[in-house]
């Protein structure tokens, strides 16, 4: 069973390294680009300030999107990832080398930082106020709904207006990024959580930050499922 499933993934890695590697280095760009500003704004004496931080976010995201878009389709996130799969628009055989770029971008952006600026502002790692892992895990449910919401009805959909996903998405980012980031650190992504917390040794909650943004996401691809008559309208 085991090599049989080491065998699949060897298949499905084949037959679509160029998209994971596109995976890989668009995680690596939003992780070192997001939680590099969170580091240099404590390096700096909070120059870049909150908000700079959230339009750091918000601003990669919408790069990625325009320049990585074509490639891999820009996940970035194994949230994403799972809901796109679950939503029918995604291959199965995919999924898990999808997911296994994304969190190897992210671990060699957070090595990256570590080497570059030193162990600053816990590598920029997600972490709930004051320890409430429940407000956490509920705040992060909803921002990744409206997140992933907001994917499906700008990116997926086809009577959506053509070329303004990225910016969609981006602005959707930063936004939860500035209203809900000094409470829950606006992750919305596990493997943006990830490489901050293996680089830095630091997991306290961090499960939070892969069931709450995997939970918001199929929640949002349910919803969506219901407003599209079970995505037959995404073909308009």
């Amino acid at each position: 069973m085991k090599s049989a499933l080491l065998v699949s993934l060897r298949q499905s890695v084949i037959h679509c390294w160029q998209q994971m590697l596109a995976e890989g280095i668009g995680t690596f760009i939003l992780v070192f680009a997001g939680t590099g500003a969170v580091m240099v704004n404590n390096l700096s004496g909070f120059a870049v300030t909150h908000v700079g931080i959230s339009f750091v976010f918000g601003a990669v995201v919408t790069a990625l999107i325009y320049s990585i878009g074509h490639l891999s389709g820009a996940h970035f996130n194994p949230a994403v990832t799972l809901a796109f799969w679950t939503s029918g628009f995604f291959p199965k055989r995919r999924v898990l080398p999808y997911i296994l770029a994304q969190s190897v971008g992210a671990i060699a952006a957070s090595a990256l930082l570590l080497v570059s600026l030193g162990p600053i502002a816990n590598l920029g790692a997600t972490l709930p106020l004051n320890g409430n892992w429940l407000q956490s895990l509920v705040l992060e449910t909803v921002l990744t709904f409206i997140l992933m919401f907001v994917i499906f009805g700008s990116g997926l959909d086809r009577r959506a207006y053509i070329g303004f996903a990225g910016l969609a998405i981006g602005l959707t980012v930063g936004l939860e990024a500035l209203f809900m980031g000094p409470i829950t650190g606006a992750s919305m992504n596990p493997a943006r959580s990830l490489g901050p917390a293996l680089v830095g040794g630091i997991w306290q909650h961090h499960w939070v930050y892969w069931v709450a943004p995997i939970l918001g996401a199929q929640l949002a691809m349910m919803v969506y499922r219901q407003l599209s008559n079970e995505f037959l309208d995404f073909k308009e």
